[in-house]
């Protein structure tokens, strides 16, 4: 089963330039764009991973490909890293958007609440106001995936899942 995982699932490697940091995003299933997606085609949720220290996205690909087949690969996953936490390969394109959000205007983007805020302006901008979320966070992902829920209440309603004590 393990190896049926990982060699059928689709995985899209992106980087964005999100508040004027380049974010890189992997995102598991066929959606890669939401808004270029027919609104009939849009999955109805996202689950959308924040990863724990040091914000490596790669380390979730197996997670993610689990997740995205244990909910019958129905809704997309998508991961993202921490701003600035990601190398752009050379010669990777980086995609922006007319929406991004002005890196001037997001205090200490590299601190804590940055790091919040950065991840507030790429759901505003990446995803559909209509498309419900699942927050997934790892370590301090699970702390901005709170503070998420406590900041952005006009995103869709949202249910946090918090990382298991082990």
């Amino acid at each position: 089963m393990d190896s049926e995982i990982k060699e059928e699932v689709p995985v899209h490697e992106e980087f964005i330039l999100c508040c004027g940091v380049e974010t890189q995003v992997l995102k598991c299933g066929p959606w890669t764009n939401l808004f270029n997606e027919p609104r009939a085609n849009r999955p109805k949720l996202l689950i959308f991973v924040i990863t724990g220290n040091p914000g490596f996205s790669a380390f979730y690909v197996p997670f993610a490909k689990a997740l995205y087949s244990s909910v019958n690969r129905c809704f997309p996953v998508w991961v993202i890293s921490h701003a600035g936490h990601a190398l752009v390969p050379k010669g990777k394109k980086i995609l922006t958007t007319s929406d991004d959000t002005n890196a001037q205007e997001i205090n200490d983007i590299y601190g804590l609440q940055g790091q919040v805020e950065h991840k507030l302006a790429f759901l505003r901008t990446h995803v559909p106001k209509e498309i419900k979320l699942v927050v997934i966070g790892h370590s301090i992902g699970c702390h901005f995936s709170l503070e998420i829920l406590k900041l952005a209440p006009e995103l869709p309603p949202m249910l946090p899942t918090l990382e298991a004590k082990k």
